[in-house]
């Protein structure tokens, strides 16, 4: 067939309608495409969540306190100049994760706490300051003024979600080296 058809010229109406009907079957395969690999997906996700869930029965305050000092070390201030406790991050989740793993793995005077929040220059500090005292639970005495980038002044804020970065600072250099010794040992051990 295709040799007896391959001289056959095709009039544009019908060349435009084959596109169209290709273009067609295209977007509805790709919608059960889409859906297909979501379902596939979230079976995979769930698989691992449900693999590690006996994980969380283990996790006593001796393991908070390893988590705490693993998260230190990522997400903490570790200037040997630095005489507080300080980690800063702008996921609202990780600010709570910090406070309520030191919360739970010392015996913390509140009244040592502080908090600076950093943004860019379009944003409301007064937003922010009620959003991030939410989060963190800390009296808005304790929050020092906002820090605004201005080198933001200028560019618009792209990402609405972002709230800027909460800093958490604690005045305890005992807790500070405690944290970053622990973590450093735990590097140590295993490589």
């Amino acid at each position: 067939m295709s040799y007896w058809c391959a001289g056959v010229k095709l009039p544009n109406w019908y060349k435009e309608k084959i596109k169209k009907s290709n273009a067609a079957h295209i977007n509805a395969i790709r919608v059960l495409a889409l859906a297909v690999n979501q379902r596939k997906r979230k079976a995979y996700l769930d698989s691992l969540l449900n693999r590690n869930m006996h994980l969380l029965d283990k996790i006593d305050v001796s393991i908070q306190k390893i988590i705490l000092s693993i998260l230190y070390l990522g997400e903490g201030a570790k200037h040997k100049s630095t005489q507080v406790l300080l980690l800063g991050n702008s996921d609202p989740k990780v600010i709570k994760f910090f406070l309520k793993l030191f919360k739970n793995c010392y015996n913390i005077d509140e009244s040592k706490l502080r908090v600076r929040i950093q943004c860019r220059f379009d944003q409301n500090i007064n937003e922010l300051l009620e959003f991030w005292h939410k989060v963190t639970k800390i009296r808005k005495e304790q929050f020092y003024p906002t820090y605004i980038d201005r080198r933001t002044q200028g560019k618009p804020t792209l990402k609405k979600e972002y709230k800027g970065v909460c800093t958490i600072q604690y005045f305890s250099t005992e807790i500070q080296l405690e944290l970053e010794f622990l973590a450093n040992a735990i590097m140590n051990k295993i490589i």
